[in-house]
């Protein structure tokens, strides 16, 4: 399995992309809407409408990588927030590609049963 985060820093592109979108249009995206550089070297992830499946941008000096990613079962619990683009830290990255939230909250009764 190839360790996203190995590559460079890790940014989520928010809410719903066009899964149709190419390289040239997905590294137009990350450039013009959240103003990063799609050449620096960082890998950007997009996710699709179903949540099974997801894009990584990655320029690796030469060109650019594509990575498309289909879970066979589950899906990925993928922020919402349309015009948002988050920094991952590497456990993150890690809860993501295992479907779970890159925000994990401890319920209440969690919490009380902890003290």
């Amino acid at each position: 399995m190839i360790k996203l985060s190995d590559l460079g820093q890790v940014y989520i592109v928010c809410g719903k992309t066009d899964m149709r979108r190419g390289i040239d249009t997905l590294a137009s995206m990350v450039k013009d809407k959240f103003n990063l550089n799609p050449f620096s070297g960082q890998v950007f992830l997009f996710c699709g409408g179903s949540q099974d499946r997801f894009k990584a941008l990655y320029w690796d000096g030469q060109g650019y990588w594509l990575l498309y990613k289909r879970f066979e079962n589950g899906k990925m619990n993928w922020p919402k927030n349309q015009d948002e683009v988050r920094e991952l830290s590497p456990e993150q990255v890690d809860w993501l590609m295992k479907g779970f939230s890159i925000e994990p909250k401890i319920s209440e009764a969690t919490a009380r049963n902890f003290y």
